[in-house]
């Protein structure tokens, strides 16, 4: 993904308008911006250089009629969520703007390598056209290649209702859920039982558009939880599967020495009070952030404290709401009261807290809702970063059953219904009071200011330090 952004940057022709010249003109500076740790003690410049970056990006794209930015990728004419345009993706790759990229520099790369098994991850929608043009062009040279696909993405397709399978002429197999085992079987390796540290030794030295490696590591997959309504996790029937936390926090401490990254993301739908117990006894060894449900032992003031001297900088918290009754009715299993003091440990601690936010779920009301402006603006000393939504209607959820529903776009492939809101709670009128009534309320503002933009929640934690 990095290496191709670099070629459509290196290869975009210039543009007339005044902002795209004064971005065409300054992109190297802005890119080594973006990878210097003093930038991120400047939101103005940091704005600038995301914002330049992007623009080059778009200009880029045009020909193709594509929108390409630095966290996402529109086609005007194909869709990712209809199968029969991925279809087209992979038989016409020409089309895609990364073309070049895959004809100069991955194929030549990947003929050198001589592979009988190719692996492509897929975890957003917005990676899908060119990884299925990617397909087409390893189909169309190497036809005798075996071509895996897998991800997140993928995983969820898999696990749609209704799923029957497609492209069986393009790719061999697809995976839900972990692939390494998968992968091993393709290339006639039997999987040895036990989990291998995965290798990031080519990898590392990257220019990465951050201050230095990041280093991903999931200890479970799934959520421990599990308990949410509306929540895919649920809708996709995924079991959680965690390793054992000594396990799992000795896995990181050895990649932590191997690799020297800036940052350690943990990428575990909810880190479990386990694992926090365990990283705040054994710290890894670098500055790390994660997502966390609300409850103990966060409630401790001492124990996020002992977090924080264990390198913990932000943590990520789906409060979803300020209403105590729409939490029920979630089945979050969190109380405002408890979430309170979660927030206020947190910022007497030192980390940053990036709260997200669910706007329009049919247990919320306009009434309801300005409940939780109330309590975003009770808590804006303890809020670093937030992050709303509206709604959105998982398919297969089970709640879905009660309600009135309809397409929220067309597409075979689509993962979200739309529906009638029992309240009348739709979605125009959500976000015109997340417009008018929420984000201009000057606290609120504060907080949104704050907020990397395009790469949000995974530069935040870069900024995190100087939240408070």
């Amino acid at each position: 993904n990095l290496e191709g952004l670099y070629f459509v940057l290196g290869n975009a022709a210039g543009a007339h308008d005044t902002w795209s010249r004064r971005a065409f003109r300054h992109l190297d500076r802005h890119v080594s911006a973006l990878r210097s740790t003093h930038t991120y003690g400047r939101l103005d410049a940091y704005r600038t250089a995301v914002a330049d970056i992007g623009r080059v990006l778009a200009v880029a794209g045009r020909a193709a009629e594509v929108a390409i930015g630095l966290g996402d990728y529109h086609d005007r004419r194909l869709a990712p969520v209809r199968s029969a345009d991925l279809r087209q993706a992979a038989l016409a790759p020409e089309r895609n703007p990364y073309f070049g990229y895959y004809q100069a520099q991955l194929m030549p790369r990947i003929s050198a390598l001589n592979p009988a098994v190719a692996g492509i991850s897929i975890n957003y929608l917005s990676q899908a056209l060119c990884a299925f043009a990617l397909i087409g062009m390893l189909k169309r040279t190497r036809p005798g290649l075996k071509v895996l696909v897998g991800g997140g993405l993928i995983t969820s397709w898999m696990r749609r209702p209704g799923w029957t399978g497609w492209w069986e002429d393009l790719v061999d197999r697809m995976v839900a859920g972990p692939g390494e085992t998968a992968l091993l079987e393709a290339a006639g390796c039997p999987p040895r039982g036990a989990r291998d540290l995965p290798d990031y030794s080519d990898l590392t030295g990257h220019r990465y558009l951050s201050p230095g490696f990041i280093l991903p590591f999931s200890a479970s997959d799934g959520c421990w939880w599990r308990r949410c309504a509306f929540c895919p996790e649920r809708a996709e029937r995924r079991p959680f599967r965690p390793l054992p936390h000594t396990a799992a926090v000795a896995q990181l401490h050895r990649l932590t020495v191997q690799t020297n990254p800036t940052l350690i993301h943990l990428l575990d739908n909810a880190v479990s009070p386990a694992l926090l117990k365990t990283l705040a006894a054994h710290p890894p060894g670098a500055p790390w952030y994660g997502f966390v449900r609300i409850g103990a032992p966060l409630d401790d003031l001492q124990f996020c404290r002992r977090l924080a001297a264990a390198g913990c900088v932000m943590l990520k918290i789906g409060l979803e709401s300020g209403c105590q009754a729409v939490l029920d009715d979630l089945g979050k299993g969190v109380g405002l009261e408890t979430a309170s003091r979660v927030l206020n440990n947190l910022r007497q601690a030192g980390i940053a807290a990036y709260v997200y936010l669910l706007f329009g779920t049919p247990a919320e009301n306009e009434a309801a809702a300005r409940q939780t402006v109330k309590f975003v603006i009770d808590h804006h000393a303890s809020i670093g970063f937030l992050n709303t939504a509206v709604f959105n209607l998982p398919i297969g959820s089970p709640e879905g059953d009660s309600l009135q529903l309809r397409d929220f776009y067309a597409g075979d492939l689509a993962l979200y219904r739309d529906f009638n809101h029992p309240a009348g709670w739709h979605r125009a009128a959500v976000r015109r009071f997340l417009d008018k009534n929420f984000k201009r309320h000057p606290r609120v503002q504060t907080i949104l200011r704050r907020d990397p933009p395009v790469f949000t929640s995974n530069h935040a934690a870069y900024f995190a330090c100087g939240v408070f």
